[in-house]
């Protein structure tokens, strides 16, 4: 899945795609590079990150949506926490929802989803974006997160989702701390375990840094690594800013895990 942010403050690529012209470009650039599905958010998630009005949201992603949609078959999420918006963005050619919610912040998502047919990613968020980083606690984040997941996996159900249209999402970041994510990172078959898709987004975050001592711009190489970590485990999609690169990485992997196997 690749990530095309057209905002102005993502903590990593805000302001790269911030116009139509250089969004579709960057989106098409991706599907060159590999990405499988591509990702379109307005509103930037980053921890602290200020909420964006409906009708800006709207004015960033629909025109993007709209004009990808008619240049590429690649399917197309949106990537938002309002009902509104990803209703507008199905009927210009979103076929996913991604919401970090768990479709928890808007009452009308889940009607939505079941009503649209559409792909439906559910991520686990502790707190809002505002205040999910304050002092994330789990009694075990793994078991946590799992329990939250049934919960929500049988509110989608009970309310029309079928259960071949759900994905499920840990949520990297969204109020964890470096070793919660680590945990999260380490224990997919716990996830995998309820019998759904699993998506991972841990493209340039955080935990990187505090892992590895690098800066942003040096979070790749340790994106790459818990890529193919990841790929190991069977992880469905992963949500990524560098498809070639993690794509290369896990094509050489696969070469040679393979030739072991023959």
């Amino acid at each position: 899945m690749g990530i095309l942010n057209v905002t102005p403050d993502s903590f990593s690529d805000g302001g790269e795609a911030t116009e139509v012209e250089s969004a579709v470009r960057k989106g098409l650039q991706l599907v060159q590079d590999g990405a499988d599905i591509l990702d379109i958010g307005g509103e930037s998630t980053r921890p602290g990150a200020d909420p964006v009005p409906l009708e800006e949201e709207l004015r960033r992603v629909v025109p993007v949506i709209e004009a990808l949609s008619a240049q590429t078959k690649t399917p197309i999420s949106i990537d938002t926490t309002k009902a509104e918006v990803a209703r507008q963005a199905l009927q210009a050619g979103a076929v996913i929802i991604n919401d970090i919610s768990g479709l928890t912040f808007d009452s009308a998502m889940i009607p939505l989803a079941a009503e649209s047919k559409a792909g439906v990613i559910c991520m686990h968020i502790q707190g809002t974006p505002q205040t999910m980083q304050e002092n994330p606690v789990y009694d075990n984040v793994v078991a946590d997160l799992k329990s939250w997941f049934q919960m929500r996996v049988q509110a989608l159900l009970e309310a029309g989702v079928e259960p071949e249209r759900i994905v499920l999402d840990p949520g990297v970041g969204f109020g964890k701390t470096a070793d919660h994510n680590l945990q999260i990172l380490s224990q997919i078959s716990s996830f995998q375990e309820l019998g759904f898709p699993v998506l991972i987004g841990h493209s340039r975050k955080r935990f990187l840094s505090k892992l590895l001592g690098r800066s942003l711009e040096e979070r790749l190489a340790g994106t790459i690594g818990v890529s193919v970590a990841l790929a190991n485990q069977g992880v469905e999609i992963l949500r990524l800013h560098d498809i070639a690169a993690n794509r290369d990485a896990i094509a050489a992997w696969q070469a040679v895990t393979s030739r072991g196997t023959t």
